[in-house]
């Protein structure tokens, strides 16, 4: 910090500066993470009051990483406080692949062709948000598809927290300044949900759109089982799960891990594949262990992140059933200030 120089330029700009950085975007929010200095930038309301002390800026340094993240945290208050209390020991993430689809209903290879829920994902969706309704939520995940984006805006309605899902569009210049929310309370209540092709389905290739059955009838049964199941063996055109982890878990860890890292809870909506991949890297599973884990739709996995180390909770059973054995200390003191903030 004490080569830093701070500045603040017209237009609303507040500046960071140091020799070097890495770029990222986090709502309207631009900010840079670094191994040593750093630069942030991050867009006010003209009329915003920055003398104010209701805005914050902290610099967190895990002995676990080379990595910093900086970001914006707003001064506590007795609504911040119920999201705040958790970040000092642990975080948790929670990974989510999306209902059934249309296409999981018909039978048919989906891949990366964009299909939505059927009623029954819908139900699935909301069910996954009761699961996870006293488990707190910062910041989401999902795939550019939106049968995840479906699933995770649909679980959300159902948490406690009653914070609003918004979907982050930094497509281009326009793109961020109609989007912008011109109200902090707003954005206080409001949870930012960043999309990612990255996080899309294995991409089936010439078997997206085929019928399953038919598909194993005409090029047989333990070829279409070794296109679906093995770990480096692509369809034809296609990605093999390999190939699908090396993107996915190159995004979780150069974009969600830092955030975990910060003290941010998350939840990721994504497929089955690119899930698979990430808990691959998670559980530190082979390359023969991950072809054999299945994932049900609509069924949460909570992961607690705790000193740098990943420990797998399980799904939990419902926001009602009293210990639950998902639950950590932290996060029964988390569901019991809800319990005393909405009774």
């Amino acid at each position: 910090m004490a080569n830093a120089m701070l500045q603040q330029t017209v237009g609303g700009t507040l500046q960071l500066l140091s020799n070097s950085g890495t770029h990222c975007n986090v709502g309207n929010r631009s900010v840079r993470l670094l191994p040593k200095g750093f630069k942030l930038e991050v867009e006010f309301p003209k009329r915003a009051i920055y003398s104010s002390g209701k805005r914050k800026f902290n610099v967190i340094q895990p002995s676990t990483s080379q990595t910093s993240v900086v970001g914006p945290l707003l001064a506590p208050s007795s609504s911040d406080t119920l999201d705040s209390h958790m970040k000092s020991n642990e975080v948790a993430l929670i990974l989510i692949r999306h209902g059934e689809s249309l296409w999981n209903e018909k039978n048919l290879f989906t891949g990366c062709v964009d299909v939505p829920l059927t009623n029954k994902g819908v139900e699935e969706a909301i069910e996954a948000g009761h699961r996870i309704s006293n488990i707190p939520v910062d910041m989401i995940y999902t795939s550019s598809l939106i049968r995840a984006q479906m699933t995770a805006m649909l679980a959300m309605t159902q948490h406690r927290r009653k914070k609003v899902p918004i979907i982050l569009h930094n497509e281009d210049e326009r793109a961020r300044a109609w989007s912008k929310i011109y109200s902090e309370d707003t954005i206080e209540q409001s949870i930012p949900v960043i999309t990612s092709w990255k996080l899309n389905e294995r991409m089936y290739g010439e078997l997206q759109g085929l019928n399953k059955q038919e598909t194993a009838d005409k090029f047989g049964h333990e070829k279409v089982h070794e296109w679906r199941r093995s770990y480096d063996i692509p369809p034809p055109n296609g990605e093999s799960l390999e190939m699908c982890a090396q993107r996915a878990v190159a995004y979780f860890r150069d974009n969600i891990e830092p955030q975990l890292l910060s003290g941010k809870n998350i939840l990721i909506s994504a497929h089955g594949n690119s899930l698979r991949s990430i808990i691959m890297y998670l559980d530190k599973l082979t390359s023969q262990e991950v072809i054999t884990l299945e994932l049900s739709t609509g069924i949460p996995m909570l992961y607690i992140f705790k000193e740098g180390k990943f420990i797998r909770r399980g799904s939990p059973v419902a926001p009602t059933e009293a210990g639950v054995y998902a639950y950590t200390r932290r996060l029964a003191q988390y569901r019991q200030k809800l319990d005393d903030m909405l009774t």
